[in-house]
């Protein structure tokens, strides 16, 4: 299920919810390398929602139906990086934490 909501009163941000109702767990789509139909920057949170005009409108969508989905891709010879996450000082101990993963030399992900 999508989870969208608005940050600093005008970033849209996209979680992917990935436990049951109750179970407080997400990850935040930070980046996305375009294949095809998406003409606008894609290196952030909130410019990722933008280019593929994500907002309210899609807060609760299922992920595995026609409207807006994640599919399966065949895996690529990658290297995933691990590093910790950006802009959650407030965190403590869990803002440094590897929990931030992205493809090695990959040009789309937002912030090193």
């Amino acid at each position: 299920m999508a989870y969208v909501y608005l940050i600093y009163g005008m970033y849209y941000c996209m979680n992917v919810v990935t436990e049951p109702e109750g179970n407080a767990s997400a990850v935040l789509l930070r980046a996305l390398e375009p294949l095809e139909g998406i003409t606008g920057r894609t290196q952030g949170p909130g410019l990722l929602c933008r280019a593929m005009d994500i907002d309210k409108r899609q807060n609760g969508c299922d992920l595995l139906g026609d409207e807006l989905y994640i599919t399966d891709a065949t895996p690529s010879d990658f290297k995933i990086v691990r590093r910790p996450r950006i802009g959650v000082d407030y965190a403590g101990t869990w803002a440094r934490r590897h929990l931030r993963f992205y493809i090695a030399g990959n040009a789309y992900v937002s912030r090193k």
